[in-house]
This record gives C-alpha cells, structure tokens and sequence, in this order.
C-alpha cells in the first residue's frame, strides 16, 4: 500500500493534549484545558434520567427535537431581540465544535479564503484546512486584544469566503463591542462574505458587561451562523451538546453535511434541556456565579509578580509573567507543571508565528479549595 496523503500533514498534536498529559503525570492542579471539575446541576441530571427512563433513547429528529429548538429560539428572541423560526433556523449539534467544523465544510471549497483572528481556539485552522481552504490570520492587538479594523479590511480580498468570529474571546476574555460589529458590518459590505461567530461563552460576561451577539446585528445576522455551546454553559462539556441558528438559506445547506456527519444528536440530553432552559435563571445567573470565581482567584494573585487585566468574558484569565523570566511561555508552562504542580496554557500556540508576550491561560472554571490551592503556588512563583 503506498503512503497515505494526509490531508493535515503538519498538525502537531495539541498544546490541550500536551499540557493534560504533562499534568496527569506529575499529579499537577489542572487549569489548562477549559473544563469545569464540579458536576452539572443535580435537577439536570434527574432530567437526563428521567428523559432515559421515559424511553426516549432512540434518534432525534435530525434538527433537534422541536421543544429544544423553539425555546432557543425564544431565548434569543428574549436577550438579543432576533427571531429565528425553530422549524428552519435552529439545529441542535454534537457540541459547538462540530457545528463549527460542519459550517466549514458546507460553506469552504479549495481555494477560499477564510479570516482568522489570533490568537484563536485551534479547532479553526485544522478544519479550514482539511476542506482545501486558505486560513487568513490577523492578530489581535495588545493589551485586550482588540481588532485592527485597518489590518483587518487590508486582508479581505475577492477569495474571502469566511471570517471566524469568536465572543466572548478564547483564550483572551476580550469581548467585542456594539462599534466593533459595527466595523465588522462596514467592512463586509455587500459582499457575500459568511461570518461564523463562535460564542460558546454567551453567557458568561462580566462587570455589568453585555454579549453582543451577532444575532442581535439584523445586516450581521443575515450572514451568519452563530454557535453556542450547552456544555460551557452547564457545566457539562463532556456531553458535547451545543446549538447553531442562522437564516434558513444558510441552515439549509449547514443540514445538508449535518445529517450525513451526525445526523442528530443525544435524545434523552435534548429532552433534559428543553425543559432546564425553561427557567432562565439556569443561564442568567451564570455572570455572577463565573464572576465570582474570577474575583476569588485575582484577589488570591494580588501582590504576586504576574500581572493581569481582569478578563472580561469566559473562565478563562490571563497572566502576564513578563516581570518574573525572559523564558518562552511554552517552557514556563512546562517548568510550571513538573516542579511546581500547576498547569496552564501558553498564549504562543494560539497566536500568528508563535508571537510570545509572555503570557499564560488560566480556567477558573474550579471548586474555590482547587482555585486557593493554584493561588498559592502563583504566590510561591
């Protein structure tokens, strides 16, 4: 058999996947990858059990079952005033990393272009890639990240057929503002350029701060494919349930690789979350519980050598260690995990050619003894 062409020839394993085994093997405190280590709401659960007992436990209707899709609907009708008709513009999906990769698949073919702002979740570029498209990377600009709309307007081109947009920001926090979707909507124009807005941390936002989904953009919204996630949200990622609304002639074609990739998603979780997403509260009250958490961990650093601005989205912080060593963020990580038992995050991996501003990621998404535990090994740095 002669070698196999892969299709992602240089795709290095994971810094997620390094830096998780790095910290099982030396049993360090884990606030690398971006999940939460307490459970799911107990009344969830019991749905989830109850959806079981019931006999729901064969397919789903492809979409999603219709009482999911029409109170997500509402939901977004409820916080950013945009209508999507569950029949036709809601899709229930395996988490938000498939409806991701399946709206690259529907929309890319070899050749197009598609805008990247970095740093980035690396799901991006792999799945740009293996469907033959061009990943077009702009980096965000220090100290919060913003977007360069200049820069950003400078690298669209008549092969643009996409631009990633992510909001609330992994692995930054930052989040984009109502003049920044503006900008983003100037610079668009009349084009028929596909906006795909990543905002599985929706709910999650701080200081009184709001999400701007580009749902609530009526010319944005015409244009995009949103996806959120049920896992960020719930504290539930190992379930991989997510959603995605876009206007019918987007979900349309979206259907199209969704049925023939998954077909549909877990009933008894569905069944679960069209009744818990009756009560808002269960998603409302995440801004105070998250930030919270947040307030906890930056008060424990206070006086340490890192410096910080207090993310402003998702549970995820970062820390300038720049005052501490001159070493790349990769090897402090590293020297971080084995000699001093906490896991973290470089911010290099995620940004253009490796550009290191001595920066680490921290998830806060943890039990208050995890987050005191962490504190004290960032004192002792």
């Amino acid at each position: 058999m002669k070698p196999i062409l892969s299709k992602l020839p240089d795709l290095k394993t994971s810094i997620f996947t390094r830096m998780n085994v790095l910290a099982r093997e030396h049993h360090a405190i884990n606030l690398a990858q971006g999940f939460p280590n307490f459970e799911p709401d107990t009344r969830l659960k019991s749905l989830v059990n109850q959806a079981i007992q019931e006999g729901y436990n064969q397919y789903a209707p492809m979409e999603g079952i219709y009482s999911l899709r029409e109170i997500i609907a509402e939901k977004i009708e409820s916080l950013h005033g945009a209508r999507y008709h569950p029949e036709t513009e809601i899709t229930v999906t395996a988490g938000a990393t498939q409806a991701l990769f399946t709206a690259i698949t529907t929309f890319i073919r070899p050749g197009d272009e598609v805008i990247v702002l970095k740093p980035a979740y690396d799901c991006y570029e792999p799945a740009i890639l293996a469907n033959g498209g061009v990943p077009v990377l702009v980096q965000l600009k220090e100290p919060l990240y913003e977007v360069d709309w200049d820069e950003f307007r400078e690298h669209l081109t008549e092969k643009t057929r996409m631009v990633i947009i992510n909001t609330p920001h992994n692995p930054s926090g930052g989040i984009l503002s109502r003049e920044d979707l503006r900008e983003l909507g100037r610079s668009l124009g009349d084009s028929n350029i596909i906006v795909l807005s990543d905002e599985v941390y929706e709910h999650i936002v701080f200081d009184g701060k709001k999400h701007n989904s580009l749902s609530g953009d009526k010319d944005l919204a015409s244009r995009t494919i949103v996806c959120a996630s049920f896992g960020k949200t719930f504290h539930s990622t190992g379930w991989k349930m997510g959603y995605c609304a876009a206007p019918v002639s987007l979900m349309k074609e979206f259907q199209k690789i969704h049925e023939f990739n998954v077909f549909c998603v877990n009933h008894p979780i569905q069944r679960a979350m069209a009744t818990y997403l009756e009560q808002s509260e269960h998603y409302l009250d995440l801004n105070a519980f998250y930030q919270a958490k947040r307030d906890l961990f930056l008060e424990g650093i206070a006086g340490s050598r890192f410096r910080f601005t207090p993310t402003r989205g998702t549970y995820f912080q970062l820390l300038d260690y720049s005052d501490i060593t001159d070493e790349r963020d990769t090897e402090l990580a590293k020297r971080l995990t084995v000699e001093k038992g906490l896991a973290s995050i470089p911010i290099s991996t995620f940004n253009c050619a490796g550009q290191d501003h001595k920066q680490l990621r921290f998830c806060f998404a943890k039990t208050t003894d995890t987050l005191e535990k962490a504190v004290n090994i960032l004192q002792s740095v």
